[in-house]
């Protein structure tokens, strides 16, 4: 049998092969459409702690709060937004909308919708308890103590309901990607 395979030669140009670019771009686009879902649940879930906080008698703000003690110790906690709520919203964001893309990436496509959605539920509770439960007693020892976990638990849960909504999101993207006709143009 005789080798088919071909080294380009330096500064020769390397074409990729038509069949190898749509996984590269299915990859990606779902990447994105994680990354869109984590977003969007996350919302959702500071939503739910946010106004189960002022179920409890503490402020909306009260769950970023505690998250900014990560970057900000102590002075992060205030009875309302502050300086430092930012940059907790933001942790929450950054970290759940990954979170929401590696779901999206190692999900299984053959799982029912069924299926997906109890799979999310899993990884974001597996989440929960990896980040304030193993991880927040020696990294965030803060948030480990002050969180409230029955809702925060239920936030969770809502979160994954949420992120395995990403094939809806993939729809939109692959749509999006479609080449579209001009009707502006003048005949």
């Amino acid at each position: 049998m005789e080798d088919t395979t071909h080294t380009p030669a330096p500064g020769e140009a390397v074409t990729v092969p038509a069949a190898a670019q749509p996984s590269a771009r299915t990859a990606q686009a779902t990447f994105l459409a994680g990354l869109q879902a984590g977003m969007m649940a996350v919302i959702v879930m500071l939503g739910w702690l946010g106004v189960s906080a002022l179920w409890q008698g503490h402020t909306f703000w009260t769950t970023p709060n505690q998250m900014a003690t990560l970057f900000h110790g102590g002075a992060a906690i205030r009875g309302g937004i502050g300086p430092f709520t930012p940059s907790g919203i933001a942790m929450y964001v950054v970290c759940y909308s990954l979170l929401g893309a590696g779901f999206a990436i190692a999900a299984p496509r053959r799982l029912t919708g069924l299926g997906m959605m109890l799979a999310g539920v899993l990884v974001a509770v597996g989440w929960y308890y990896l980040w304030f439960r193993v991880l927040g007693q020696s990294v965030m020892p803060l948030v480990w103590m002050l969180h409230s976990e029955r809702p925060t638990v239920f936030g969770h849960v809502l979160y994954g309901v949420l992120l395995a909504r990403f094939p809806v999101y993939l729809g939109a993207a692959e749509n999006t990607n479609q080449p579209r006709l001009n009707t502006n143009q003048h005949t």
